[in-house]
C-alpha cells in the first residue's frame, strides 16, 4: 500500500475515527537515513517495532478476544506494508494506522525523523503528525518574456511538469513608423506568451492541486503575469523567487523556493502567535494556558489552536461526556474524573474533529510565558 503525503484533510479525517469496539494500532517508524540506510537496519527496526506491538496487544486488559483477534491481524497488515519499499522519496518516518473493525488502513510519509514507537488507543495518535505539520502542496512559476517554467510539490520535492516557450521575436531597430507598429507587435506577442503561462498554472492548479504559488523572473514582467493569474491563483501567491528563468536546475530552485517556504512559515507562526496575544491581551476571542484551552474546546469556540512543539501534559477526561480538563478540581462535582496521560493528544483530536487549524510552533518562544498552548477563538 503507497504511503501518501500528511495533508490537513487526511489529518482530520484520522481524527474522526472512534471505533465503537475495539482499539486503534498507530505505528511510527524512524527511517532516518542517518540510523537506517541500509534494508537491514530496517528490517531489524520493523522487528522491534512489531514485537512491541504485539506484547502490547497482550498486555491489554480491557480487550474481548475477538478485539484482540482483530489487533493481532492488523499487526500482520502493518507488517505487510513495512516489508515493501518505505524509504524512498525522500521519506524520513512513516505513521501507519489500523483498525480492523473500521476498516482503516493508513498510510502516511513523512519528511521529518520521528522516534518509532507504538501506540494502542481509542482513536488513532495524531499528536506525532500534529507537530509534524501537514505538507503545503507548492508550485513555482519562472517566467520571462518568451520562456516558462512550472515546478510542483512539497517544498523539498518539487519537480519541473512544464516548460513553454513561445515564439516571441527579439528587438531590433527598424526606425520610423515601421518600428513603432514591430515593436507593438513583439509586446503582444510577450503578452500572449505570459497569458499563456498564466493558463498552463490554472490547468496545473484543477489537475494536481497546490496550496501556495511563488513566482519569480524579470521584475517588469511578473507585474504583468501576475496581472494575468486566475484570482484563485492571486489568493495562493506568498512571494517571489530569484532564479535564472532558463537555466536553473531542480535542484537550484528547490533551494530558492525553500528560503521563501521556511520565510512564509515563521510569518505565519508569527501571525498566528500576534492573534493569540492580541485576543488575550484585550481579553476577547484568545486564550491561554492549558485550563482556558480546555475549557474553549469543550465549549467548540476554537478557530485556531497554537502548540509549542514537543508539549505534554497530564490531564483529566470525563468517560460520559468527553470533556478535557487540566485538573481534577476544575471538573464539576460528581464527575467521574479519568486521568489521561497525555491531555495534549486529546485536546488535538477535539480541536480537529472542530475542524479547527493547528500549528505546531517551531520558530518562536511566545508560547513560553503562555503555558506552552494557545487559541484564537470562534466567539
Amino acid at each position: 500500500m503507497a504511503a501518501q503525503t500528511l495533508t490537513r484533510g487526511r489529518l482530520r479525517r484520522l481524527a474522526d475515527v472512534h471505533p465503537d469496539r475495539g482499539r486503534v494500532l498507530s505505528v511510527f517508524m524512524n527511517l532516518d537515513p542517518s540510523e537506517f540506510a541500509t534494508p537491514k537496519a530496517r528490517s531489524s527496526q520493523i522487528t522491534s517495532v512489531l514485537t512491541e506491538a504485539a506484547r502490547r496487544i497482550e498486555e491489554a486488559g480491557d480487550l474481548e478476544h475477538d478485539e484482540r483477534v482483530a489487533l493481532k491481524a492488523d499487526v500482520e497488515r502493518v507488517r505487510e506494508v513495512l516489508s515493501g519499499d518505505i524509504a524512498g522519496n525522500g521519506t524520513r518516518a512513516l505513521a501507519v494506522f489500523a483498525c480492523q473493525p473500521e476498516d482503516l488502513l493508513e498510510v502516511v510519509a513523512l519528511r521529518e525523523p520521528l522516534a518509532s514507537r507504538v501506540v494502542l488507543d481509542d482513536a488513532p495518535f495524531v499528536e506525532p503528525l500534529v507537530y509534524a505539520g501537514a505538507a503545503d502542496r507548492w508550485c513555482v512559476v519562472l517566467c520571462n518574456r518568451r520562456v516558462a517554467r512550472l515546478f510542483a510539490g512539497p517544498g523539498d520535492e518539487l519537480e519541473e511538469t512544464d516548460r513553454i516557450e513561445d515564439d516571441v521575436h527579439s528587438w531590433h531597430d527598424q526606425g520610423g513608423w515601421s518600428q513603432a507598429r514591430y515593436q507593438r507587435g513583439i509586446d503582444k506577442e510577450a503578452q500572449d506568451h505570459l497569458l499563456h503561462t498564466a493558463k498552463v498554472t490554472f490547468e496545473l492548479f484543477k489537475s494536481r492541486g497546490f496550496d501556495r504559488l511563488l513566482v519569480g523572473g524579470p521584475d517588469e514582467t511578473i507585474v504583468d503575469f501576475e496581472a494575468k493569474l486566475h484570482p484563485y491563483l492571486k489568493e495562493r501567491l506568498v512571494g517571489r523567487v530569484s532564479c535564472d528563468v532558463e537555466n536553473s536546475t531542480v535542484d537550484h530552485v528547490r533551494s530558492c523556493a525553500g528560503e521563501r517556504i521556511l520565510e512564509f512559515a515563521r510569518n505565519r507562526e508569527r501571525e498566528a502567535l500576534d492573534r493569540v496575544a492580541h485576543g488575550v491581551g484585550s481579553g476577547e476571542r484568545g486564550a491561554a494556558g492549558l485550563s482556558q484551552v480546555l475549557a474553549a474546546i469543550n465549549e467548540a469556540r476554537v478557530e485556531l489552536l497554537l502548540v509549542a512543539r514537543g508539549m505534554t501534559a497530564e490531564g483529566f477526561c470525563d468517560p460520559a461526556t468527553g470533556l478535557l480538563y487540566a485538573t481534577a478540581d476544575e471538573m464539576p462535582e460528581g464527575t467521574e474524573a479519568k486521568p489521561v496521560p497525555d491531555i495534549i493528544e486529546k485536546a488535538l483530536e477535539k480541536a480537529l474533529e472542530q475542524s479547527a487549524e493547528i500549528i505546531g510552533i517551531r520558530h518562536h518562544d511566545d508560547l513560553g510565558p503562555l503555558g506552552g498552548i494557545g487559541a484564537v477563538l470562534r466567539f
